[in-house]
């Protein structure tokens, strides 16, 4: 069955109302590896209520806060939902994430773009995350490839196809990063990461990793977003997360937690508030992260 424009264009989202505290502020912030050294006094501030100046919540944070959930799995999407893919994450931030609030995620999907039969769609979600007195903290849109789904704008008489987003660009070729961060991924990253919401069991269980064609269960994507956001807030923000504007990332290989997560970051010329970056594993010397964008403030 093939999906429907109209129908997911008009899908209705109803408002994911959050309650967060300072406790699962800390545990987002732990699940990334922040504390792993706990001498570190500039990681302090993300994982301690009790640091100077009191608790920070990490910009990243805003990715898994007022999320509808699962919802392309849902009959009535149409979507070949086994076959969909996280493609990219982008995130705007408009003031900094309070350590502890109630908020609201309004939720909706902006694009949908066939790419032919036989190469799948591409469908953005957009989240605008307020406060429950309406002001607004961030925008992130998840843009997910939909590779079952293809041809979709050809079938049933013909239906629309939205322009996409415009492309993330790669990384400068000629020349080597500015920066370079390296991280190591804690081995149980993933069963941390999990209490954040997403339960898929690919991050958990060894079985079904296997049978999904990884050899032992890999980090969630959103995990590496977050380990490339606190990489930017260390090496061009002294871990001042009111700096990190903006966020942009396409996933390119999955992450195995225990492996080394290296960030290569570029500034753009003329452009002193702008950076590219990309992320590799150190181990497989592979890709991982690529086609990023960073703004500061």
């Amino acid at each position: 069955m093939a999906i429907s424009y109209e129908h997911l264009k008009q899908r209705v989202f109803a408002p994911v109302r959050q309650q967060y505290s300072e406790r699962d502020t800390m545990l987002y912030a732990l699940s990334l590896g922040l504390g792993n050294d706990p001498l570190d006094d500039k990681a302090q501030s993300f994982v301690y209520e009790g640091a100077p100046g009191g608790l920070q919540a990490l910009p990243s944070q805003a990715v898994v806060l007022g999320f509808p959930g699962f919802w392309a799995r849902e009959p009535d999407t149409g979507i070949d939902w086994v076959k969909l893919l996280h493609g990219e994450q982008r995130m705007r931030l408009h003031r900094p994430l309070p350590a502890a609030a109630e908020v609201v995620g309004y939720n909706r999907i902006t694009h949908l773009t066939d790419k032919g039969e036989g190469k799948g769609a591409i469908m953005v979600t957009e989240r605008r995350l307020e406060t429950t007195g309406g002001e607004l903290l961030a925008t992130v849109q998840q843009v997910t490839f939909l590779r079952g789904d293809g041809g979709y704008s050809q079938q049933g008489g013909g239906q629309p196809s939205d322009a996409p987003l415009p492309a993330l660009q790669p990384t400068p070729a000629e020349r080597a990063p500015d920066l370079t961060d390296t991280q190591v991924i804690r081995p149980e990253a993933a069963l941390l990461y999990r209490l954040m919401g997403d339960y898929n069991p690919l991050h958990a269980d060894p079985a079904v990793a296997r049978k999904a064609g990884f050899e032992r269960p890999i980090l969630h994507g959103l995990a590496s977003y977050g380990l490339v956001a606190h990489a930017v807030l260390r090496q061009c923000c002294d871990h001042n997360p009111a700096r990190l504007k903006a966020l942009d990332i396409r996933f390119a290989a999955p992450v195995y937690p225990g492996e080394t997560l290296v960030t290569e970051i570029w500034r753009t010329p003329g452009q002193p508030l702008q950076l590219q970056l990309r992320a590799r594993v150190l181990e497989r010397d592979k890709v991982v992260l690529s086609h990023g964008f960073a703004e500061l403030a």
